[in-house]
C-alpha cells in the first residue's frame, strides 16, 4: 500500500486528518480498483471483534466511508456534534479493530541496534470478564472464568451483574463489585443505570435505592464509565457518584470518571447530558466533551474540553491515545495485562506516542509496533515487562 494512503488511515483513526485529505481518503477507498488491496491491509492490520468472530468486507468498507462522511460534515460546519465524538471509535468496533502506534516527537532515540526481545514464558495474558461481588453480609462471591450467580433479585452470566428493581426500606444494603488487575466488568443498578468498570475499580453501590431519595453510589477507586437513568423516571432524584475527594451530581447523562489511588488527579468527562462536579466550595458545571481535573494534593480543579473518544475508548474493546507519555501509556497497559513494567531506560518515560491498540491482542504484539520506534529492546519475565 502507498504510503501516503496508509498516513492518511491512521490520520483520519487519530482524528488529525483535515477535510482535503478526507476527501483524498473517502475517493480512494471508494475506487474498485482498490478495494481488493484495502481489504488485504485491513486484514493484514486488525485484529478480530471477540464478539463479531469474523472479518465483514462489506460492512468494514462501508463504516469506513461512512465515519469518513461524518467526520468531514463536522469539520466543514465547525459544529461540534458530541454524538460523533461519543461513537468516533465505531470503526474500530464494529468490523475491525486496528493495531498500530507510533511515535510522536521530534527526536529519536538513537536506536542503531536492536536485539530478539528475550520472553521466559507466556504468563502475560490480555484482561478478561472477571470481578468479586461482596454482599452486605461479607460474603464474597467469585465471578472470575464466566461463573454465572443467581439470586431473586441478582442475575450474573459471567460478563455483566444485573440487580432487578425491588421494594426498598429505609434500611439500605450495600454491596461491593471488585475488579482485579487484568479484569473488567458491566454492572447494571437497581434503577437501570449502567456501569462499565474498568481495571482495578471498586465500586460501592446500594442492593436497591430509596424511593424519592439521591440514588448514591460510591467509586472506592478506579475507573467507570456510568450511562445514568434519567432522573425523570426516578421521581426526579438525582444520581451521585463519590469518590475519596469530589462528588458529582447527574440528573440523567452518560460520563466516565477516572479515580485511581495510585494517581494524584481525578479526571471526570462528560459524554452527554450535564453534571456538576463538587469539590469542597467548588462546583464546576460540565458541558459535554469537558473534562474536570481535580489535583487532589493541591485541591484545585480545572476544566479543559478533551477528545471523549480517547477517553472513554476502553470500554468498547480499545485503547486510544493521542499524544500520550509511555509512561502513562505503560500505567494502562500494566492494569488491563496485570502486570509491572520497568523503565532501565527512564528517557523512554516521556516519549510520547500516537495510537489505537485492541484490547485482546497479546502484549508482545503491542511491544513490537514499540520497538519498531523508540523502544532499544524489551523483556518479558513472569509478570513484569521490561523496557531498555
Amino acid at each position: 500500500m502507498d504510503d501516503q494512503i496508509e498516513s492518511l488511515i491512521i490520520k483520519f483513526l487519530t482524528k488529525e486528518a483535515n477535510i482535503h485529505e478526507l476527501q483524498q481518503l473517502e475517493l480512494w477507498i471508494g475506487n474498485p480498483e482498490n478495494e481488493l488491496l484495502f481489504h488485504e491491509y485491513i486484514k493484514a492490520n486488525t485484529i478480530m471483534n471477540m464478539s463479531v468472530g469474523k472479518y465483514d468486507r462489506k460492512k468494514a468498507k462501508t463504516i469506513v466511508l461512512r465515519q469518513i462522511r461524518k467526520e468531514k460534515n463536522f469539520l466543514g460546519n465547525r459544529v461540534m456534534k458530541f454524538s460523533f465524538l461519543k461513537y468516533a471509535a465505531a470503526i474500530l468496533i464494529g468490523a475491525l479493530t486496528f493495531g498500530y502506534f507510533y511515535f510522536t516527537e521530534n527526536e529519536k532515540i538513537s536506536n542503531p541496534v536492536v536485539s530478539s526481545p528475550v520472553i521466559d514464558n507466556e504468563t502475560i495474558k490480555p484482561g478478561s470478564d472477571k470481578a468479586t461481588l461482596t454482599l452486605e453480609d461479607g460474603s464474597i462471591i467469585d465471578l472470575d472464568g464466566g461463573k454465572t450467580y443467581q439470586t431473586k433479585n441478582i442475575s450474573g452470566n459471567g460478563r455483566e451483574l444485573i440487580y432487578a428493581d425491588q421494594e426498598s426500606s429505609k434500611d439500605i444494603k450495600y454491596n461491593y463489585l471488585t475488579i482485579p488487575r487484568g479484569g473488567e466488568y458491566f454492572l447494571k443498578l437497581a434503577d437501570g443505570t449502567g456501569v462499565w468498570l474498568n481495571s482495578e475499580t471498586q465500586l460501592k453501590y446500594p442492593v436497591s435505592f430509596v424511593p424519592d431519595s439521591p440514588r448514591e453510589v460510591e467509586l472506592v477507586y478506579g475507573e467507570a464509565y456510568f450511562d445514568v437513568s434519567p432522573s425523570t423516571e426516578h421521581n426526579g432524584t438525582k444520581f451521585i457518584v463519590t469518590n475519596r475527594s469530589q462528588k458529582i451530581e447527574v440528573l440523567g447523562t452518560e460520563f466516565n470518571i477516572k479515580a485511581y489511588s495510585d494517581e494524584k488527579n481525578i479526571y471526570s468527562t462528560l459524554v452527554e447530558g450535564s453534571v456538576a462536579v463538587i469539590n469542597g466550595p467548588s462546583r464546576k458545571e460540565l458541558i459535554p466533551g469537558q473534562q474536570s481535573i481535580l489535583d487532589v494534593e493541591k485541591n484545585v480543579v480545572a476544566v479543559n474540553t478533551v477528545d471523549v473518544a480517547s477517553e472513554v475508548s476502553w470500554k468498547d474493546g480499545v485503547f486510544i491515545f493521542r499524544e500520550k507519555p509511555l509512561k502513562d501509556i505503560m500505567k494502562v497497559i500494566s492494569r488491563w495485562y496485570d502486570a509491572d513494567v520497568v523503565f532501565e531506560n527512564k528517557d523512554l518515560e516521556t516519549l510520547k506516542f500516537r495510537g489505537v491498540i485492541g484490547k485482546h491482542q497479546e502484549v508482545e504484539h503491542i511491544l513490537s509496533i514499540m520497538k519498531s520506534t523508540t523502544i532499544k529492546e524489551y523483556e518479558i519475565r513472569d509478570k513484569t515487562i521490561v523496557l531498555r
